[in-house]
């Protein structure tokens, strides 16, 4: 006789839930990024990204993404028999992301093959890695920022370092740089009595002959202790200055960076951040003594735009993520994305990240242009601004999207959590909100040239909408009449959403432009919750070019 269970508790079926998001093309379904790369100058790695945007967009990565962060690296400080090791363990889905990245030339690519537009596709490249696990992108941000550091303050050291620095081969070896196919660069700024006021820093390093030092101290940041060196600050005799700390001494040994414990951090799960102390670690001295912080300001300069495309690309896959749901998902007799208050919500996240990709990739172009006069003073004042705005609204927008999902994507299961919890760390890291704003105005104080650049790039847009016109003619007004500390944020706040009108303006749909400016223009600006566009735009338009596939 037949075993009637199975038909007793067939409660239901599962239905109406969207197809498995994966195996997608990152890049080429992407309109906002294809269309940046080509006009700021990199069509030519057009085809390249999008062989990486189907590598990343696979489930098979996607899959390592999730694991990397499911299964956080562990410090192994002491061998079983008590001696010290001070390695970090990393799970295999870890060292595949890294190989996928480095391979990808991330890490290096603009310095060791630097043609037209380097930067723009390596822009392009870590927003569309950051999509699929960012932390993994931790290391390979500081080693390009390390880079011209090194070059510039020690072209002997260089020369020793950069085959392995330009280097596509991933090598995660615990060994000296030389038996290694491939070299990574960390950074320790961070003290406990001193977080971003570095120059409280208590490390000191002592001339121990031949041109180097030995540190003695610690840092409550060291991050990515698995690299094969690090950038630090120390007080030498002479002041505050950069060093370069390899894991080994020339002699094959173990230097001394004693790892005290990884942090527990709340996102960035895959990455290892550490505290170290230094028990007379050799060191390098990066440029003169008492010049630490302008030394290591070069690579903050890089790693600060990184800090913005990574919050774009976090942005993505959480606005994909959310488009893919709301339109394989029915309530009340439709699909979620016909619903026009949910639109509204799809389409003003669309709205933030195509000005988030706008900017960011406008300001890489600014990266490749070398040391022209003024596209440096463009990097000058737009870093800094960029990385304050696009990172500050990253956390709204990751929660805006979970909440596409609802409860499904408030579970483990769904990637938002994790994209949720990493969006503040692009904030925090590399200099937080506060000092972001400080270092804009510092900028147009000291250079009042670098802001007439960024004038005249805003007013390539006037006379396209009456609004536009007015927001720029108030935010001159507000420039020319000085700016307090207490104003700071609010002005680089208008400073960016004009001139990611300006950029949309010029070159997107005007859908997308008019719906921006009609959001982030009116009085006050955008300030609370997604989903308030005004009525009458060009939803349905805005969300077709948004969709991921």
């Amino acid at each position: 006789m037949d075993n009637p269970l199975p038909s007793r508790f067939a409660t239901h079926a599962v239905g109406n839930q969207p197809s498995p998001f994966a195996d997608l093309d990152l890049f080429t379904t992407d309109r906002a990024l294809t269309e940046a790369v080509a006009r700021e100058g990199a069509g030519w790695a057009q085809p390249e990204l999008a062989e990486f945007g189907r590598r990343l967009g696979s489930a098979e990565t996607l899959e390592l993404g999730r694991l990397a962060n499911a299964y956080p690296p562990v410090l192994r400080a002491f061998d079983r028999y008590g001696h010290r090791r001070d390695e970090v363990e990393f799970h295999p889905a870890w060292h595949a992301m890294m190989a996928l990245f480095v391979g990808q030339g991330l890490h290096a690519s603009p310095w060791s093959d630097p043609r037209p537009g380097a930067h723009v596709a390596r822009a392009a490249g870590l927003l569309l890695a950051c999509e699929a696990e960012a932390g993994a992108a931790c290391p390979i941000v500081m080693t390009h920022g390390a880079i011209p550091v090194l070059r510039a303050a020690d072209p002997a050291l260089a020369a020793a370092w950069l085959p392995k620095l330009f280097s596509r081969a991933y090598d995660p070896g615990f060994r000296p740089v030389g038996g290694k196919a491939g070299a990574l660069i960390g950074m320790g700024m961070t003290e406990k009595q001193g977080g971003s006021d570095v120059r409280a820093n208590a490390t000191r390093a002592e001339p121990a002959g031949e041109g180097a030092y030995r540190l003695v101290g610690h840092k409550w940041f060291l991050s990515a202790p698995m690299c094969d060196a690090f950038l630090v600050l120390a007080q030498a005799p002479g002041g505050l200055t950069c060093f370069f700390l390899p894991r080994w001494t020339p002699d094959g040994e173990p230097n001394a960076l004693r790892l005290q414990r990884l942090k527990d951090k709340v996102g960035n799960r895959s990455n290892a951040s550490s505290e170290v102390e230094f028990q007379d670690a050799l060191a390098w001295p990066l440029g003169e003594e008492g010049r630490g912080v302008p030394t290591i300001i070069e690579m903050a300069t890089h790693t600060r735009l990184d800090c913005a495309l990574g919050t774009a690309g976090l942005m993505r896959r959480a606005l994909a993520e959310a488009i893919h749901h709301a339109e394989h998902r029915s309530s009340f007799g439709r699909h979620l994305a016909d619903h026009p208050l949910m639109r509204n919500v799809l389409a003003d996240l669309a709205l933030e990240y195509e000005a988030a990709v706008a900017l960011a990739m406008r300001l890489a172009r600014a990266f490749d242009a070398g040391e022209d006069p003024a596209e440096a003073a463009f990097r000058r004042v737009v870093t800094p601004a960029a990385k304050y705005w696009v990172c500050k609204r990253g956390p709204a927008f990751a929660a805006e999207a979970m909440e596409v999902l609802g409860g499904s994507g408030y579970v483990e299961e769904a990637p938002l959590g994790r994209l949720y919890r990493e969006m503040p760390v692009n904030s925090i890291w590399e200099g937080s909100g506060n000092i972001m704003c400080l270092d804009v105005l510092r900028a147009i104080a000291r250079a009042p040239a670098a802001l007439e650049v960024v004038m005249t790039e805003l007013r390539s847009a006037a006379g396209a909408t009456p609004l536009f016109d007015a927001c720029l003619r108030q935010l001159e007004a507000r420039l020319a009449a000085g700016v307090t500390e207490e104003e700071a944020r609010s002005v680089v706040q208008s400073l960016v959403q004009v001139l990611q009108a300006s950029l949309l303006l010029r070159f997107a749909p005007a859908a997308v432009s008019d719906a921006f400016c009609a959001s982030r223009l009116r009085e006050g600006g955008t300030q609370g919750a997604f989903g308030t566009l005004p009525a009458g735009l060009a939803t349905g338009e805005i969300l077709a070019r948004a969709r991921p596939g």
